[in-house]
């Protein structure tokens, strides 16, 4: 089977398309394995509201669901059972990718459990249980980028573990993961660690900050205000890949990293992350087109996945070299009116609330599951 034109095309242009899906039926039905022969997908994002999604629907984790309750599992260790084993199937599928690409991709990603997302201790811990329990070289465990998650980054990489860092919305966070992650790459060497078999990437979410920033501009209502509609999204990524090529890609501040480099440390990519176009009046490929440049992973829905698959384009590096006009972007931003330090405020906690809720509804669904079922019903 060929690869889809477009997304060869994407890929070919430096970036790694990750499928923001997984499910057991996907996974069993051989469409996983599909969309890796046929549309270039490399890798494998997963979260609370994935997992909700996906254990709500149908009759997959019945006959599992089933065993649990007799064994007497409560809500918690089934769902991470159910979930765990789910990564660890989707990590063999993508096996191949990960040997072809000396473990950049063929990665499958699970999040800690999003009520520890301001607990340092309790997020290491399950990092590292996790870890244990998918035992796969090809997963990434997914840590919010909270304040309390910077140092969970650190010693979670200081343990050898790989790592997603997600829910990014500010450059200036930004810069605090890159930071974090180097730290832990230091305390790994330090530990005896073979540092080439770390990775990471860091999750830079985009369209909720147009979501966000495009009603506070309509309520704002001026022509200005108006003009600056889904503009601010592509403009914060592209403002991240101009700090991550200063920390990573031979700029002011890669002398750091060269040094773990020589080690056999390696780059955190930076990850597009809420890809999907929200609003219906912008191009449902916007978040994929512009942004395109060398060394970035973007992690598409199914349907934004078949619609750059149908219709995408290409145009070369839409990254590199456009942190000036995006920083102007900022500037008109603030000029009328728009408070930049409270919109990344409000996506992190409502990013992190809305993990939380899912992962409740999660919770609540599971325990009368497990009911019925050690009741003797379907």
């Amino acid at each position: 089977m060929a690869q889809n034109e477009n997304l060869a095309a994407l890929s070919a242009a430096g970036v790694s398309v990750w499928l923001d899906d997984l499910s057991r039926d996907r996974i069993q039905s051989g469409n996983l394995a599909d969309l890796v022969a046929t549309r270039s997908v490399v890798g494998v994002t997963t979260n609370p509201s994935i997992f909700q999604a996906a254990l709500s629907k149908g009759h997959d984790y019945d006959g599992q669901l089933k065993e649990l309750a007799a064994q007497g599992a409560d809500a918690d260790a089934a769902i991470r059972t159910m979930t765990t084993d789910d990564v660890r199937a989707a990590c063999d599928v993508l096996a191949p990718v990960f040997e072809a690409t000396n473990g950049v991709d063929g990665r499958v990603s699970i999040e800690v459990d999003p009520r520890f997302a301001f607990d340092a201790d309790k997020t290491v811990a399950q990092a590292i249980e996790l870890w244990k329990i998918v035992d796969r070289k090809n997963l990434f465990i997914k840590i919010p980028a909270t304040e309390a998650g910077l140092p969970a980054i650190t010693a979670v990489i200081g343990e050898g573990i790989s790592v997603n860092v997600t829910l990014i919305f500010s450059v200036p966070r930004y810069r605090a993961v890159m930071g974090a992650y180097l730290d832990g790459l230091r305390n790994a060497k330090i530990g005896g660690h073979d540092l080439a078999k770390i990775h990471s990437v860091a999750s830079f979410f985009v369209s909720r900050v147009d979501t966000e920033i495009d009603k506070r501009l309509d309520t704002i209502g001026t022509p200005e205000a108006l003009a600056l509609r889904g503009k601010a999204g592509v403009a914060n990524a592209r403002l991240a890949y101009a700090e991550y090529q200063d920390v990573f890609d031979g700029g002011a501040h890669t002398s750091t990293y060269n040094h773990l480099a020589a080690q056999g440390g390696n780059r955190q990519r930076p990850l597009w992350a809420s890809t999907g176009v929200k609003n219906p009046d912008y191009s449902d490929t916007l978040y994929v087109t512009e942004l395109v440049g060398p060394n970035t992973v973007n992690t598409l829905p199914e349907k934004t996945l078949q619609a750059f698959a149908d219709h995408g384009e290409v145009l070369g590096d839409t990254l590199s070299g456009r942190a000036t006009e995006a920083a102007q972007v900022f500037a008109d931003l603030a000029a009328v009116g728009i408070d930049l330090d409270d919109v990344f405020a409000l996506l992190e906690r409502e990013g992190v609330d809305k993990f939380e809720s899912a992962w409740n509804e999660l919770l609540e669904a599971t325990t009368g599951e497990l009911r019925t079922a050690a009741a003797g019903g379907n």
